[in-house]
C-alpha cells in the first residue's frame, strides 16, 4: 500500500494524505496510451511522516511529474519537500527540506511495482527494513530513475499554494524524442478574456480515478483528460496570478479532472506546453474543481532557469 499525495481545500486550505491501493488515474479521463511519454510517476520516501502500520516514522508517497529535458523533472513543491536523504530527515534541526534523494520516477504508462515487497510482509518494528529493501529494489530497476529533490526556494508547507513548484534532478539522463516545455511569463493571462472560454487544456497524471469515503478506484496508470479553464485570477485566498482553476465536470466537452496522486502533474496547452501543475482541489472525493499552480510566473521561471530550463 502506498499513499497518494494530494491537497484538498475544505473550510480552509489543508494538506491531506489519502491511503490507497496501488492501481490509478485522471477522473473521467482516458488511458494515455503513450500520448505523453515525458510524464512520469514519482515514488518517494518522507522520513518525518507517519505510517500507522509501523511504530517508527517514515512513509512512501506517489505524485506525477513532467520531464523537461533529459534530466530535469517539474512537479509540485509539496511533492518535493521533506523527501529523505538516504533515509534521513532533511527537515530535522531546521533543515530546508530540500536535497533529498529518496525519490524515483518511472515514465511508463503503467509503472512496475512488483519488485517491492508488500508492506504487509513487515512487522510494526520493521519500517527501516522496508525502506532498505524498497530503495535497493528501486535502485536496481532499469525503469525507476533516482533523483534529487528541490522545492521552490520560497516553498512553505504552511502556505503551499504560494510557491507550489518543485524540481527533480535525475541521477542519469532519460533520452526521449520529445519533452515537456515551459510557458513564457504570463502565458495564461490571455485566456481570461475569453468569456465563453472555448480553449481546452489537458491534464495528465497517475492519480486515482475516484475517491469515496470507504473506497478508492484506479491508480498507477497514466491517464489524460480535457479540462476547461475557469479563472486565472487566483482562488481560495491565493494571490492573483498564482493559481488557475479548471473545471472537471463530467460533460461531453471537458471531462478531465485530477485526484490524489495527480499532484505535480501537468496542465498542458497545445500538446506538450506546461502552463500549470496540479496543486489542490476543493472536493475531497475528486469531483469538484481543480486548482493548478501556475508555472508561468516570474519567480518560477527564475527557479527553473537555475536548472537550465527556459521557455
Amino acid at each position: 500500500m502506498l499513499k497518494r499525495l494530494g491537497i484538498v481545500a475544505a473550510a480552509a486550505a489543508a494538506m491531506v494524505i489519502a491511503a490507497v491501493v496501488p492501481g490509478n488515474a485522471i477522473t473521467h479521463g482516458q488511458p494515455d496510451a503513450g500520448g505523453h511519454p515525458y510524464v512520469g510517476e514519482l515514488l518517494f520516501f518522507v522520513p518525518d511522516e507517519v505510517d500507522s502500520r509501523f511504530d517508527d516514522p517514515g512513509a512512501w508517497f506517489s505524485c506525477t511529474g513532467t520531464l523537461l529535458n533529459d534530466h530535469i523533472v517539474l512537479t509540485a513543491g509539496h511533492c518535493t519537500y521533506g523527501i529523505g536523504s538516504d533515509g534521513a530527515s532533511t527537515t530535522a534541526g531546521g533543515g530546508s527540506g530540500s536535497g533529498g534523494d529518496d525519490v524515483w520516477i518511472d515514465f511508463n504508462d503503467a509503472p512496475d511495482f512488483s519488485m517491492l515487497p508488500p508492506s504487509s510482509s513487515y512487522g510494526r518494528g520493521q519500517n527501516a527494513q522496508r525502506y532498505a529493501d524498497w530503495s535497493a529494489a528501486l535502485n536496481a530497476s532499469g525503469e525507476w530513475h533516482r533523483a534529487t529533490s528541490h522545492p521552490h526556494p520560497q516553498f512553505d508547507p504552511g502556505q503551499f499554494f504560494l510557491h507550489d513548484a518543485g524540481v527533480l534532478v535525475l541521477d542519469r539522463p532519460v533520452t526521449l524524442g520529445r519533452y515537456g516545455r515551459i510557458s513564457p511569463a504570463g502565458f495564461l493571462d490571455q485566456f481570461q478574456t475569453l468569456r465563453s472560454n472555448d480553449q481546452r487544456f489537458t491534464v495528465v497524471g497517475y492519480g486515482l480515478n475516484k475517491e469515496q469515503p470507504h473506497a478508492d478506484f484506479g491508480g498507477d496508470v497514466r491517464f489524460a483528460g480535457d479540462t476547461k479553464l475557469i479563472t486565472v485570477n487566483g482562488t481560495f485566498g491565493a494571490p492573483q496570478g498564482t493559481i488557475a482553476r479548471f473545471s472537471n465536470d463530467n460533460g461531453t466537452t471537458h471531462q478531465g479532472g485530477t485526484c490524489f496522486g495527480d499532484s505535480g502533474g501537468p496542465t498542458l496547452y497545445g500538446g506538450n506546453q506546461v502552463v500549470a501543475v496540479t496543486s489542490f482541489g476543493l472536493s475531497p472525493n475528486c469531483r469538484g474543481t481543480d486548482d493548478e499552480y501556475r508555472v508561468d510566473q516570474a519567480d518560477d521561471l527564475a527557479f527553473l532557469a537555475g536548472f537550465g530550463v527556459t521557455p
